[in-house]
C-alpha cells in the first residue's frame, strides 16, 4: 500500500484540489465508474442514520444493517473484486484530479477489506462507543413525512434481529480470544440497562422524532404514527435491549479477555499495525510512534513548567496539578453555566477566524449536552458539521481552563468548519467526504494552538489547559503503544496520563479505558497536527514575506479529508504555486 501511494503521490504535480475538474480521459472515465458503483454499494449496506431526511430521492429503510457472517463475508468478497479492478488502472494516465482521488480511494478500500478479513465486526464496540448506543442517533433524523415515520417504526421493530446478529458475533469473537478486555467493561452496562429497564416509552430517546411531527401529517394519522411508535419501543426495542443486557451481564464480561495489549489476540501485531496504518494513514512502527509521544511530552512539560512560573505557584508540578483539579474557581456549578461559557467561547472565535481562513463554510452548528446514556464514559465533548456536544455529567471532572481548547476543536475552526466546509465542497466524488481520522483529528489539534493566534487563552491557567490539551495527546502516543506493543498494565497508563496532564480523575480513566478498548484511534491527534505544524512551518520558510495564513489554510481545508502523504504533496505543490507567483 505504501509503495502505490507514493507511486500516486509522486504524480501529483499542480494543486489538484477537491474542486479541479476531471479530464475526461478513457482512464478516468475507467475509474470514476468503479467508484460511484461501489459508493452505490456501500449507502446500500446500512441506513444512513439520516437518510429519511436527505435529499438523495432514496427510499428510507425499513430494515437495518444485516452484519451476519454471511453478508459480511459477501462484502469482502465484493471488496476484494473493487481492488482487483483497481489494479488495472494505470494510474499514471489518470487527471492530477483523479491522481488525488486515487490515492484518497484505494487505502480506503483496503482499510475496510482487512476490517473484515480480521473480523473486526465480532467486537462491536469499544469503551467510548457502541453498536446499541449508536442507534440513538436514527432517533435524532428530521423525519419529514408520514412514509420516513412507518421506515423509522419498521427499523425500531428491527432491533431484535439485528442485536441477535451482534451477539452472535460477539460469541465468536469471544471463542478465539478477540474481545474488548475486561477491565475496561465495568459499567458499560449502564447504557444498555437504561433502555432495558425502561418504564415510560414515551421518555425514551427513541420516541424523541414523535414529540414534534410536521404539520403537513393531519392529526389523526400524527397520532395513528405515535401510536405504531410506541409499540415498536415496547414490544421491540426494550425486549431486545433486555435481552443484550443478560448476555451482557451474564456472558460477556465473565468471558471476555484478560489481557490488555491488542498484540496479545490471535494475529495481534498484524492486527494492530493495521489499526496503526488506518488511524494514522502512515508506515511507522509502534516503537516509532513511541519515542515521538516521548519526546512530545518533554517537549510540552518545559512550556507547562514555563506557566507555573508565570503564575508564580509555589510547589512541584504534581502540586499545581491538584490545586487545577480542586480549587473551585475552576469548575461550573451547573450543566447550564458549562454550556453558556462553550458558546461564549465560540462566539469570541467567530470574530477572528475571519483572519486566519479565507473561505468560511455556510453551515451553522449548535451546542447541546451529551445525552445521558452515553455521558458517563464519553469524552468532554465531540464535535461534527451541525453539533457541538458539551460533556455536562460530572461537572467537578470539566474544568473551565479546558474549556477554550475543547470549543476550538470540536466546534470553530475544528470539526464543525472543517465538517460544513467538506459538505460544501460541490461536485465531488462522496468517498472524498468520509472521515479520516489523522487528517481530521490533526486539524482539530492544530485548531486549538490557532486559539494563540486569535487571543482566545485569557488567563495563563486556560493556556495550561491548552497545553494539558496538547500533553495528553503526546500521552496517548506513548499509552497507546506502550498498552497494546509494550505490554503496559492499566495503572501504568492511568499513572502516566494522570502524572502529566490536568485532565481530572474521571477523564484519566475514561481516556486510558478509551484507548485500551479502542487500539490506534488515538494515535491519530498528535501525529496529524505534528504533520500540518510541520507542512505550516515549511510553507513560512519557503515563501518569507509572500506567506499568507489565509491562503495557506484554505489549501489545507480545500482537501477535504486525506491521508497524510496526500495532504503533504498538496501543500507542497500549493507552496510552489505559490512561490512562482
Amino acid at each position: 500500500m505504501k509503495s502505490l501511494a507514493l507511486a500516486v503521490l509522486l504524480l501529483v504535480s499542480p494543486l489538484a484540489n477537491a474542486a479541479t475538474p476531471l479530464a475526461s480521459t478513457a482512464t478516468d472515465k475507467r475509474f470514476e465508474a468503479i467508484y460511484k458503483a461501489e459508493w452505490d454499494w456501500r449507502t446500500q449496506q446500512a441506513p444512513s442514520w439520516d437518510e429519511d431526511s436527505d435529499n438523495s430521492g432514496r427510499t428510507p429503510s425499513t430494515r437495518l444493517a444485516d452484519v451476519g457472517p454471511a453478508a459480511q463475508a459477501k462484502r469482502l468478497a465484493y471488496l476484494d473484486g473493487v481492488l482487483r479492478q483497481l489494479d488495472g488502472i494505470d494510474a499514471s494516465t489518470l487527471s492530477p484530479a483523479n491522481q488525488v482521488n486515487f490515492a484518497v480511494y484505494r487505502p480506503q478500500l483496503e482499510h475496510m477489506a482487512a476490517e473484515l478479513r480480521a473480523r473486526d465486526y465480532e467486537m462491536p464496540f469499544n469503551a467510548d462507543s457502541s453498536f446499541w448506543s449508536d442507534l440513538g442517533f436514527m432517533a435524532r433524523a428530521d423525519l419529514r413525512d408520514a412514509a420516513a415515520y412507518r421506515a423509522y417504526a419498521a427499523r425500531l421493530r428491527d432491533v431484535p434481529r439485528y442485536f441477535d446478529q451482534q451477539t452472535a458475533n460477539m460469541r465468536a469473537g469471544l471463542a478465539r480470544g478477540f474481545s474488548v478486555p475486561r477491565a475496561v467493561l465495568v459499567g458499560r452496562d449502564g447504557s444498555i440497562a437504561m433502555v432495558a429497564e425502561l418504564k415510560d416509552i414515551e421518555s425514551s430517546n427513541f420516541y424523541d422524532p414523535y414529540r414534534k411531527m410536521p404539520s403537513t401529517i393531519p392529526p389523526a394519522e400524527q397520532e395513528t404514527l405515535r401510536a405504531e411508535g410506541r409499540a415498536a419501543i415496547r414490544d421491540a426495542v426494550v425486549p431486545a435491549f433486555a435481552k443484550l443486557l443478560v448476555f451482557f451481564r451474564s456472558e460477556y464480561m465473565p468471558k471476555a479477555r484478560t489481557t490488555l495489549a491488542a498484540e496479545a489476540m490471535p494475529e495481534g501485531e498484524a492486527w494492530y499495525r493495521e489499526q496503526i496504518r488506518k488511524y494514522t494513514t502512515l508506515d511507522l512502527s509502534a516503537d516509532q510512534i513511541h519515542a515521538i509521544g516521548l519526546k512530545e511530552v518533554a517537549s510540552i512539560r518545559a512550556e507547562m513548567d514555563g506557566i507555573i512560573q508565570q503564575v508564580g505557584f509555589k510547589g512541584s508540578f504534581a502540586d499545581f496539578l491538584a490545586f487545577l483539579r480542586s480549587d473551585p474557581r475552576f469548575y461550573a456549578k451547573t450543566p447550564q453555566e458549562l454550556l453558556d461559557r462553550a458558546a461564549w467561547i465560540s462566539k469570541r472565535v467567530d470574530g477572528q477566524i475571519g483572519k486566519l481562513i479565507g473561505t468560511l463554510p455556510r453551515g451553522r452548528f449548535t451546542i447541546v449536552p451529551v445525552p445521558p446514556d452515553i455521558a458517563p464514559f464519553w469524552t468532554a465533548g465531540r464535535g461534527g458539521a451541525d453539533t457541538y456536544w458539551v460533556n455536562t455529567y460530572n461537572l467537578p471532572s470539566r474544568p473551565l481552563y479546558n474549556l477554550p481548547a475543547l470549543t476550538l476543536h470540536e466546534s470553530s475552526p475544528g470539526h464543525a468548519l472543517q465538517g460544513s466546509l467538506v459538505r460544501e465542497q460541490g461536485d465531488v466524488p462522496d468517498f472524498r467526504k468520509d472521515y479520516i481520522s489523522a487528517y481530521g483529528e490533526g486539524w482539530g489539534l492544530y485548531s486549538e494552538w490557532l486559539g494563540k493566534e486569535m487571543g482566545i487563552y485569557e488567563t495563563p491557567y486556560e493556556d495550561f489547559g491548552r497545553l494539558t490539551y496538547a500533553m495528553w495527546r503526546a500521552c496517548r502516543l506513548v499509552i497507546d503503544t506502550g498498552v497494546h506493543h509494550k505490554g503496559w498494565t492499566r495503572e501504568q497508563a492511568l499513572a502516566y496520563l494522570r502524572d502529566n496532564t490536568a485532565l481530572s480523575e474521571h477523564e484519566v480513566t475514561t481516556e486510558v479505558d478509551r484507548y485500551i478498548s479502542w487500539p490506534g484511534q488515538a494515535l491519530s491527534y498528535k501525529l496529524g497536527e505534528l504533520t500540518i505544524m510541520r507542512l505550516r512551518r515549511e510553507a513560512e520558510a519557503a515563501l518569507g514575506p509572500k506567506f499568507d495564513v489565509r491562503a495557506f489554510h484554505d489549501a489545507v481545508l480545500a482537501q477535504g479529508s486525506v491521508p497524510l502523504p496526500v495532504l503533504e504533496s498538496q501543500i507542497r505543490a500549493y507552496i510552489a504555486e505559490a512561490k512562482a507567483k
